[in-house]
């Protein structure tokens, strides 16, 4: 198949790498793939192209400003000609409500992933409901968990159209040894290394982090924050405010931060939603025992304590308690950490995530033929 993928990528955060790893495990399968990233001038792409590159799949850069529609409508247009594109594979609002009507236009199968919500408020509040409605039209619609499945339905996709399709594990280019990861995210060499790992936006609970470090009763430990956003200043000094200023480093945005992964040994997320979070299987894939909240597709990769430990969202008390055992049973943590891996390498893993991906494109082509 020909398949056109377009996003407007920011910082590499799980839709970004979603869509890398379906564009190199595609392409890898025989597909012909391009990726179109949006971009305003002056973005730095390298982190979002490293992988695309080395894996040589197309990548385009369409630099435009920031209201520029029409421009990007036609550059899209162009590029879809230019492929001769069966499908349109668009990843998040913008390309959703911009690109699907012209591709459909021009008889390309329209396809989305719906990856999450990010519960800005604002104006992606309205951006996010017009993609709601947006998204009725499309030949398939992807839902990374159940819960997004549900509500896919509840504002009237059709179920026809919907595929539920967790997100696979896709392993880093160049992972980096145990040493050398913890030297970079400045780890003492026998302290045990708790990670969180996400944008610092409200939904993904780093206070609730935060404020159940302060509650452990364990010592030695020491955290770092992997990420940026609006909420780091915020937090940096919640940090503070509770006397963990020398236990806890803010790294802000640190590229292809799974490489590091080998240096953690323990990985926090505690959203208040999710999808089926990417960040989440790339620690799995590392052999990381992971403390998470139960929101969204999390608990089925988790699995209750089989693959770690899973806690209500908004619950600092409970998130340290889970910390706190944890931390004191290192080989619990080992064993926990052979079963992520085993999970991320096979119930995960990239083919059955592709083939599954075939299906819902195949679908939308004979939804688009019919319609026609």
């Amino acid at each position: 198949m020909r398949i056109m993928h377009v996003c407007a990528p920011a910082h590499v955060g799980g839709l970004e790498r979603v869509v890398q790893g379906l564009a190199i495990g595609q392409r890898e399968a025989g597909h012909d793939v391009r990726v179109l990233a949006i971009i305003e001038e002056g973005t730095d792409l390298s982190a979002f192209a490293e992988p695309l590159e080395e894996a040589d799949v197309r990548l385009d850069a369409a630099r435009i400003g920031a209201r520029s529609y029409l421009a990007e409508r036609r550059i899209v247009r162009e590029a879809l000609t230019d492929q001769g594109a069966q499908v349109l594979h668009s990843h998040g609002y913008r390309p959703d409500l911009l690109h699907a009507g012209a591709a459909r236009r021009r008889g390309v199968a329209t396809v989305s992933t719906l990856h999450g919500s990010s519960r800005m408020g604002g104006a992606s509040h309205v951006f996010e409901w017009l993609q709601e409605r947006a998204l009725r039209r499309f030949d398939a619609v992807v839902a990374v968990s159940k819960p997004l499945e549900n509500a896919l339905a509840e504002v009237g996709v059709p179920t026809s159209v919907i595929h539920m399709i967790p997100n696979a594990w896709t392993p880093p280019s160049r992972p980096v040894a145990r040493e050398a990861a913890r030297e970079r995210l400045g780890a003492e060499a026998e302290a045990p290394l708790i990670a969180f790992v996400g944008r610092l936006i409200p939904i993904k609970g780093c206070d609730v982090f935060v404020e159940a470090l302060a509650r452990l009763k364990a010592v030695g430990w020491r955290a770092v924050v992997i990420g940026d956003g609006p909420e780091k200043e915020a937090l940096g000094e919640l940090a503070a405010a509770n006397g963990l200023g020398d236990r806890v480093r803010f790294l802000g945005a640190v590229p292809s931060a799974a490489r590091y992964f080998s240096g953690v040994d323990l990985f926090v997320l505690s959203s208040r939603s999710e999808g089926t979070p990417m960040v989440l299987l790339e620690a799995m894939g590392a052999g990381v025992c992971p403390v998470v909240t139960r929101v969204g597709g999390v608990p089925d990769l988790i699995s209750s304590h089989e693959r770690g430990w899973v806690v209500p969202p908004e619950n600092p008390e409970a998130l340290a308690s889970a910390l706190d055992e944890a931390l004191g049973d290192p080989g619990r943590r080992t064993e926990i950490g052979a079963r992520c891996r085993e999970a991320a390498e096979g119930e995960f893993g990239m083919a059955e995530w592709i083939r599954r991906h075939d299906v819902a494109y195949r679908s939308a082509l004979a939804r688009r033929r019919g319609s026609a």
